[in-house]
Order: C-alpha cells, then sequence, then structure tokens
C-alpha cells in the first residue's frame, strides 16, 4: 500500500505534459524555504496546517532538524487541484547554506523552474546572488518571493512608504541579477514584474501571502495587512490569503511545463545532435522515445543499496529495464523504480518523461551520470558535466582509533563522497590515516557526523581543519628533460602560465577533466575558433585547471605511450614541487619524445615518473609561486556593530569591497583569505554579542603575500614529513 493516498491520481498525471512542473526551492540560509515548503505541503494535504513551520518535512535529517538548516536536497511530488483541473508538482528543497551548495548546483538540472526565496529585511544576499545565478546557468527560469514581510511591520515599524520602497528595491535588485547572469534571450522574458504574478508577498511563518492579483480579487490592501498585525489578528491573514494557494498559483501559471523547458534547456545542458532520434525524443518529452535519464543524486539505503534519483528526459523506466551508464560504460537491470515523498520512496510501476524517478542497483551510478536505453549506449552522447561554483579547500585527517576497523572507515568514506561529490577524499591505507577535504568548516563538521553514522559508531579522530593550496607558475620555463629510469626513453617538457581564455573555459565548466578527447577539440574550437591542428594536440585536461599538449608529432611508437604519458601528466598535477599541493593553470606541452622500439623497454610505470620528473623539473624553473583560497565573505549585522566587523575583516588579511545599510542592518562584503577564517566565529560572535551574521563563498585562487609564502611552505612540508629544503631544478633536469 503507498503510505499516501495522492500517490495513484500523480502517476495517473504523469503523462499529462502541461500538467507538470517540476520546480525547486533555492534562497540565502535562513530565509524561509523551508518554512513556506511546509505551507506547501499542508496546502496539498500532506502535512497538518497546525505544524507549518514546525514540521520541516523534508528536512527529515535529524543533523538538520538539529541545527535548522537544509543539509541535503529533498523532492516531493505535490498534487494541486484546483476547480479546473490538477497538476503534479515535483519540488525539490535545496539547502541555502554556501557549505551544502553543490547540491543546489546538481538539483537544478532535474528542474525547470525555481521560487527564489528572499528575506524582506535582508534582501538580496550573496547566496542569493549565487544560486540566483546558477539557475540562469541551467536556464532554470525563477519566480520571486518575498518572505518575513511580518518583520517589516512588527519589528522594524516601518511605514507603508518605506515597505514599499524596500519591495522596489528588492525586485530591482533582482532583476539586475537576471540581467547580469542570465543569455540575452532570457533577459527580458524572465524578469520578474509583480503585475505579471511572477511576484509574490508574506510571511511563510505565518501562513500568509499574495500576488497583486490576488489581492485584487480578495479586495484586500497593504493597510488591511498592517493593521492585522496592529490588532494582533494576523492569523487571519493565513485564512484570508493562504501562502499555499498564492505560490503553487503562481507555479502553475508562471512557470514551464517540461515539453515547453525542455525544448530550451536542452541545447544548453546536451550537445548531442537535436535532429537525432534521442535528440528529438527529448526536445519532445516524449514517453515512446528512447529512455534517457540525467542522474543528479545518488543515496545509499541500507535496506537497497544505492538509490539513483534524476531527471526523465525521454521514454520511461520501470523495473527489469536494460539500461545503461554512459560515464561508467556499464549496464544493469533496473531493480526497482519509486518517486521520493520526503524521506519515503514510494515503489511505482514506472516513471515517464519530464518526471523525476528514483531507481535503485545502478551500483556505479554518481550525480552528473547519463543513464540510457542500453539498446542506445553506442550513440548516447552525455549531458553537460555538472558545474559546482565552490571546490574543497579546508582538510581535516581522520583515522579510527583501532587500526582494525580501517576496512569500516574506508567504506563510509566511500558512501559520503558516492553522496556528495563536493567532498574529496585521500585514503592512506598503510598510515591508516584518511584525509577529507571539504569546501568549510560546517561541511566538514557535517560530513564527519556522517562518517560516524555510516561507519556504525566506531571511534575516529579528526584533526582540527586545515587549508589547501595550490601551487603555480608565473613565466615560461626552459626545456627540461627526464629519462626513463632504464635510459632507454626521454621526454622533453615545458610549462608556461596557462592563457587566460583557456582558463576561462575551465574556471565556466566548459573544459573538464574526463572529456574525450575529440569533446575537447570540438570546444575550443567552437569558443577560442582555434584551427583543427591545434586543437588536435591537447592530449589531455587535468581537474585543478592544468593542460597537456602534445608538439611531438608523428614520433614513432608515441601512440603506444601516450596513455602513460597522460597519466604521469596527472600525477605531476597532483603533487607540485615547492610542498606537493597540486598545479593550477599550468600549460604543460611535450616538446619532444625519444621512444625506444622495444615495447619491453617502454615499462609504463618508468614513462609515467619519467613525465612527472619532467614537469616537475619544469615548473621549478618557471618562478613557482604558492596560491591560496580566497573566500568572499558578506556580514550582515546591525549598524552599531559596523565598527567591530570590519576591524576583524581588515586584521584577517581582509579586503572590504563594499558596504551598504539595509534599513537597522549593515551588509559588508569583502574578501578574506580562507586560512584567515579558521576560528572566526568564536571572535566574531564574541566581537558583536552574537548579533552578526555571515557567509563565506569560495571565490578565488591568489598568489601568497611573498613574506608569507615561505614559511607556510615550510609548515606544509614539516607537516607532510618532507624534506625541509624546497628541490632545486637539477633533481630533474638530465643532461644528455
Amino acid at each position: 500500500m503507498p503510505r499516501f493516498k495522492q500517490t495513484a491520481e500523480i502517476l495517473k498525471l504523469m503523462s499529462k505534459k502541461e500538467n507538470i512542473r517540476n520546480i525547486g526551492i533555492i534562497a540565502h540560509i535562513d530565509h524561509g524555504k523551508t518554512t513556506m515548503t511546509d505551507s506547501l505541503l499542508a496546502g496539498a494535504g500532506l502535512l497538518s496546517p497546525s505544524v507549518v513551520g514546525e514540521a520541516k518535512v523534508l528536512d527529515y535529517l535529524e543533523e538538520e532538524q538539529k541545527r535548522g538548516i537544509t543539509i541535503k536536497t529533498a523532492n516531493i511530488s505535490l498534487l494541486h487541484e484546483t476547480k479546473e483541473n490538477a497538476h503534479v508538482i515535483n519540488l525539490i528543497d535545496t539547502p541555502g547554506h554556501v557549505d551544502f551548495t553543490g547540491k543546489v548546483t546538481r538539483a537544478l538540472r532535474a528542474i525547470d523552474s525555481a521560487i527564489v526565496v528572499v528575506d524582506a529585511v535582508e534582501e538580496i544576499m550573496a547566496q542569493t546572488e549565487t544560486v540566483t545565478r546558477q539557475a540562469l546557468e541551467e536556464r532554470v527560469k525563477p519566480v520571486l518571493f518575498i518572505n518575513k514581510v511580518d518583520r517589516l511591520i512588527k519589528e522594524l515599524k516601518l511605514t507603508p512608504e518605506k515597505i514599499q520602497e524596500k519591495f522596489t528595491r528588492i525586485i530591482s535588485n533582482f532583476n539586475n541579477l537576471i540581467e547580469i547572469y542570465a543569455e540575452p534571450e532570457f533577459k527580458k522574458k524572465w524578469k520578474v514584474d509583480p503585475a505579471k504574478e511572477t511576484v509574490a508577498l508574506g510571511s511563510a511563518l505565518h501562513k500568509w501571502g499574495f500576488t497583486l492579483n490576488v489581492a485584487q480579487q480578495k479586495g484586500v490592501k497593504f493597510t488591511d495587512i498592517v493593521n492585522a498585525y496592529a490588532n494582533d489578528d494576523y492569523p487571519t491573514l493565513s485564512r484570508l490569503l493562504p501562502l499555499h494557494h498564492t505560490i503553487l498559483h503562481m507555479i502553475v501559471e508562471k512557470t514551464p511545463n517540461p515539453t515547453d523547458a525542455q525544448k530550451y534547456r536542452l541545447p544548453k545542458i546536451w550537445k548531442g545532435k537535436i535532429d537525432s532520434e534521442i535528440g528529438q525524443a527529448m526536445l519532445e518529452c516524449d514517453d515512446k522515445g528512447p529512455t534517457v535519464m540525467c542522474i543528479t543524486n545518488a543515496q545509499i539505503d541500507p535496506k537497497t543499496g544505492l538509490v539513483a534519483s534524476g531527471r526523465v528526459f525521454s521514454g520511461s523506466v520501470k523495473e527489469g529495464d536494460h539500461v545503461y551508464l554512459v560515464g561508467a560504460k556499464k549496464a544493469y537491470h533496473v531493480q526497482q523504480v519509486s518517486m521520493y515523498m520526503g524521506a519515503f520512496r514510494e515503489t511505482v510501476d514506472q516513471i515517464t518523461a519530464g518526471n523525476i524517478a528514483a531507481l535503485s542497483n545502478l551500483e556505479l551510478a554518481r550525480a552528473g551520470e547519463t543513464l540510457v536505453d542500453a539498446a542506445y549506449k553506442d550513440v548516447m552522447v552525455p549531458f553537460e558535466h555538472v558545474k559546482y561554483v565552490s571546490e574543497p579547500v579546508m582538510t581535516i585527517a581522520i583515522e579510527p582509533k583501532n587500526p582494525k576497523e580501517l576496512p569500516r572507515l574506508v567504506e563510509a568514506m566511500n558512501r559520503l563522497v558516492i553522496e556528495d561529490p563536493n567532498l574529496a577524499t585521500i585514503m592512506d591505507k598503510e598510515t591508516g590515516q584518511c584525509l577529507l577535504s571539504g569546501i568549510g568548516e560546517l561541511h566538514l563538521e557535517i560530513a564527519l557526523k556522517f562518517l560516524k553514522q555510516y561507519s556504525e559508531n566506531i571511534e575516529l579522530t579528526a584533526s582540527s581543519p586545515i587549508v589547501t593550496y595550490r601551487e603555480s607558475i608565473l613565466k615560461t620555463s626552459k626545456i627540461v628533460m627526464a629519462k626513463t629510469s632504464n635510459m632507454r626513453n626521454k621526454l622533453f617538457v615545458r610549462v608556461a602560465p596557462l592563457e587566460t581564455e583557456l582558463e576561462e573555459l575551465m574556471e565556466k565548466g566548459e573544459l573538464t577533466d574526463g572529456m574525450e578527447q575529440k569533446q575537447i577539440s570540438d570546444v575550443v574550437q567552437k569558443k577560442l575558433k582555434y584551427s583543427k591542428e591545434e586543437t588536435a594536440k591537447i592530449l589531455a585536461l587535468n581537474k585543478h585547471g592544468n593542460i597537456l599538449i602534445d608538439l611531438t608529432g608523428n614520433v614513432q611508437n608515441m601512440q603506444e605511450i601516450k596513455e602513460n604519458v597522460i597519466a604521469g601528466f596527472h600525477w605531476a598535477c597532483d603533487t607540485g614541487p615547492l610542498c606537493e599541493e597540486p598545479l593550477r593553470n599550468v600549460k604543460v606541452t611535450l616538446i619532444e619524445a625519444q621512444i625506444h622500439d622495444d615495447p619491453t623497454q617502454r615499462e609504463p610505470t618508468q614513462i609515467m615518473r619519467a613525465m612527472s620528473r619532467a614537469i616537475l623539473g619544469a615548473v621549478l624553473t618557471a618562478k613557482p609561486v604558492l596560491l591560496e583560497p580566497i573566500y568572499k565573505i558578506e556580514v550582515s549585522a546591525p549598524i552599531e556593530w559596523f565598527g567591530a566587523c570590519t576591524s576583524i575583516i581588515t586584521r584577517k588579511r581582509g579586503k572590504i569591497l563594499t558596504s551598504e545599510h539595509k534599513g537597522v542592518l549593515t551588509i559588508i562584503t569583502s574578501y578574506i583569505p580562507v586560512a584567515e577564517t579558521l576560528g572566526l566565529s568564536a571572535e566574531m560572535r564574541t566581537a558583536t554579542s552574537g548579533r552578526a551574521f555571515w557567509q563565506c563563498t569560495f571565490s578565488h585562487w591568489e598568489r601568497v603575500p611573498e613574506n608569507m609564502a615561505t614559511q607556510i611552505i615550510m609548515q606544509i612540508r614539516e607537516r607532510r614529513g618532507l624534506p625541509p629544503e624546497i628541490p632545486k631544478p637539477e633533481k630533474f633536469v638530465e643532461k644528455e
């Protein structure tokens, strides 16, 4: 028996594409996303109205309930019935804290529109901009809900005129984001406008909300709302202007159905041929076309194993289907098909195009993977890589107190990175130490709690967080030659700073590691107008933003060692010569290769080591430098604490970018090195009596000041057990 009585009705509607909406809720932290979601669930009959704002149905994890924040994305299918029609609303609630922004990125691939929730007091904040930009990059249409209007009336006691000014400013600033980040064809038609019912205002906590049209229909003026609060009679507002009615109406009337959305989203997120059979099926959201699904989330269920969920773009999925994972190059039979209802999964017969499905028995499925009907495995082009706006910049070392528990720890860490691709792990099975890297302190703190849970609470020791650095270069190197240890092969390498245009393509995620050589060639030709001859020389890309070029021409036996050369390139990029931090934005050029004719003299490991040594030696002749990660920090505090906040930021090597007064609050935007934010929470709370709120977003990498670089390099080398002296190029450079 299904747990929810609406399930059968929802399944009937799934084939009526015009009646489906795939929507996400995105916002800055604590702007009221989850509280608003509770109202929508109550409106759909899935939650008692009396517990809205307290239930937090989609924050079903214990850690989410305890902290009052959303950590994982959660989705639920709602049945919204009106007098005229019934609709299926596939709703995804996403995290607001920047440390979990990777989950927002993945969720956006599955949806077509987003409700952006903005706190009426704090207005547009850093994470509002981040998530809106992410949505627009995925061609996800935004609509706006201005929340916490009650605070303007009760706490700030603003006049109706001042409140109107606030609304106007929020709408204008939100439209500025659309002007900046939307593609030309969407800039004008996606800007929000109260007159077009793409803006709603209200209070999620008090369960009321309206658009201009709804207010006119009900005969409600804003002065009526002010008076309701003056008379402490605001509960009547939830009966007169129920929030769920306003938001669900806005979703149904002002956001696209999957058939309409896939027509303009598909060319952005899929680079296959639109006029192919698969392309046309996805363009039309055709239930009868080849099955294609983009996996956006993977979770381990203790009972059923890995469960992969995502958007079905064409065809349908049902139990027993023979499917193929394009990235993993692995075929499977689907064991179970289900739909998520918050914490629960409802097993169903099938899910058709335009909807969100959860599939069991796909062991190698990961977020960003492309699933296709196995009959089409040889012609399917995968979806574009999901581009994350943050990357791991903090690391903790973890080990079990009992060395015998290491296998369980390794298994738990594998599960952790499956569920959260924004975490990175390195495991040393000899020492028993594991390194876990994340976006920030909270990200690592939560990851550690899940790790203990997944490993059945084995006793762990964890270090304090340390910052991850990068190594780069400032100039073109000498040509460096390295021989294989048997002296039978020679590789000649030069390195140089990566060209700005290639760096930008990598930053935008249009060039990523894992791309096939032809894909790389196509992107570079299209975006940078490089010739086929130039792009054919690009051998590989590295995840840290490095590129390998082959200028050897028609060297005999080069094809036989190519994969070993590429492996040596990745090896070197992962451990730079200054202190074994990854290289970043380095162009490595293989100038010449002298390869022995006898295959037995071309041992793969020797080729890899020679290539790696040549690169490291070249880097040391190219003025190597250490880069540190920089956060963009946005601090919100009462005006009287402005001086205390700016003092802390500047003392921590921060650079103040802007400061702006928003009513009783001041918003300070700055850059600050990640290394300086360790312990920032305690200092900021003490200095402001707990009145400041801040959020750090990874911004960019920046050269460490020269007067600090040597000391930091020495500290890292000591921590890693390396000799104190930075090696000389002579360690790698070999003479003929």
